[in-house]
């Protein structure tokens, strides 16, 4: 299963637009690659998608969208730096009611937070200096563990824009280096 672009994915495609163009740019998590196109309409200077699913990266090279198979970081070079990484994450928490191929698009682990922590652990060696993150958030999502990893990472956050939803409040956050 791919995940199809929804609300949440609408919401990051318009942050990764404005902060594109001239930059190297990873779309982790791409599955239909909207993050990536969306980089390469707003001339990034170079892109990857990245996924966990081989069906989607065999999709995004159909695109001409260039793709690695990986979970999270773990195919991607050290010397491979970037100056946006956009994250859509799986970000809810486990629903024992839900199939093993729609929680792998849907949860971030038993609470939620889990694949983001590691995400933001493995970022730092892939971020150029003044790189920036792009993280889709759900106020569904605990945010605790988030803030002192940030703060342990030496990493400030600014919200760029959210979304109500019925269930659920989205939010864009911008993350860098605290100065």
């Amino acid at each position: 299963m791919i995940y199809s672009p929804s609300d949440d994915s609408c919401l990051l495609e318009e942050q990764g637009k404005k902060y594109s163009k001239g930059k190297k740019f990873l779309d982790m998590g791409s599955g239909s690659g909207i993050q990536a196109s969306a980089a390469k309409g707003a001339e990034a200077s170079l892109i990857l998608a990245v996924d966990i699913n081989k069906e989607a990266i065999e999709i995004l090279k159909s695109k001409g969208i260039p793709a690695v198979q990986s979970d999270l970081f773990l195919n991607i070079s050290k010397e491979n730096k970037f100056d946006i990484i956009a994250f859509n994450p799986p970000y809810l928490p486990k629903d024992k009611r839900e199939d093993c191929e729609s929680a792998i698009a849907t949860t971030g682990g038993r609470n939620g937070d889990e694949l983001i922590l590691k995400f933001l652990k493995q970022s730092q060696n892939h971020l150029n200096k003044n790189g920036i993150i792009l993280l889709l958030l759900s106020s569904l999502t605990p945010q605790n563990k988030i803030f002192k990893l940030l703060n342990q990472l030496l990493l400030k956050h600014q919200i760029l824009s959210s979304k109500k939803l019925f269930m659920e409040t989205l939010q864009v956050w911008k993350i860098e280096q605290k100065n």
